[in-house]
């Protein structure tokens, strides 16, 4: 059985990279605090290595995640740059938007709003929309994609396009998981419904990413989810490092290295090495 390496430190292999495109919830922080070896594993990069840019599937603008980081306790200098799947969604309706002034459905909670706001468009009820933005459930905590079946039902019948600006399906947030808008677009696709993804594993996100890497030419992709941060690696041709103690915890174990290369197998994708959690 073939396995994968399992590093004890991403010094083992940093000397290999020029830069960092790194994952943010799951590795460096868990969805509310900051992962304080993780940050300090991105610092050490920068100081010794060259960029990190923080990659996150977050449907929001970068301003957002900083005050959250600020909360969290992430500290500005262990990055250089954030991308995020809200600013590339926001970009794509920049530019629907420069056409004519768009009718919108927003699909999702009102912290997101930041997404839109500024921008020449109308936010509608769903019957007056000709578009749908999807940033999440309405309310995570207590919701399940279940719940959208009649709202995505009248979606349908008005063949409306949705625009998912967070193709991730779950998150953790405290210790627990919670669905997050990739599920609601999977289940509007089963539907036979059409939608756009900004984000993680989608190869679009990455040309934001290499203009924030500044010419770099060996980045290493770090990340907790294998359909989003590693498959979204392979598509790119970046190398892969898993970080097990993520999304995918309950399916690591035991942790060794032929059980970690069977589990990426069977997700269909690949990576250089895995570690528990990000560490220097």
């Amino acid at each position: 059985m073939t396995g994968i390496s399992i590093l004890t430190g991403l010094s083992e292999i940093a000397g290999d990279y020029d830069a960092l495109i790194c994952d943010v919830w799951g590795v460096v922080h868990d969805g509310a605090h900051a992962r304080a070896a993780a940050c300090d594993a991105l610092k050490n990069f920068r100081n010794k290595q060259g960029r990190v840019i923080l990659l996150s599937n977050a449907p929001r603008p970068v301003s957002d995640l900083k005050l959250q980081f600020a909360r969290f306790g992430v500290p500005e200098d262990c990055y250089d740059a954030i991308v995020t799947s809200g600013a590339a969604a926001r970009e794509a309706l920049a530019q629907k938007a420069e056409r004519r002034r768009l009718e919108m459905f927003h699909l999702g909670p009102e912290r997101d709003r930041g997404v839109f706001d500024g921008l020449p468009l109308d936010a509608v009820p769903l019957e007056k929309a000709e578009i749908v933005l999807c940033t999440g459930l309405f309310d995570d905590d207590s919701e399940t994609p279940a719940n959208y079946r009649e709202l995505f039902a009248t979606m349908k019948s008005r063949d409306l396009a949705m625009l998912c600006a967070n193709p991730d399906r779950v998150v953790q947030r405290g210790g627990r998981l919670v669905y997050c808008a990739g599920a609601l677009a999977e289940e509007y696709e089963r539907l036979g419904g059409q939608v756009t993804y900004y984000g993680k594993p989608h190869l679009p996100i990455y040309e934001f990413v290499i203009r924030a890497a500044q010419g770099a030419k060996r980045p290493l992709a770090i990340g907790d989810g294998l359909n989003t941060d590693i498959k979204g690696a392979n598509v790119s041709g970046l190398d892969a490092l898993f970080i097990a103690d993520g999304i995918h915890g309950e399916d690591t174990e035991p942790f060794t290295p032929e059980h970690l290369g069977e589990l990426l197998k069977r997700h269909g994708v690949r990576a250089r090495a895995a570690m528990r959690t990000l560490v220097w």
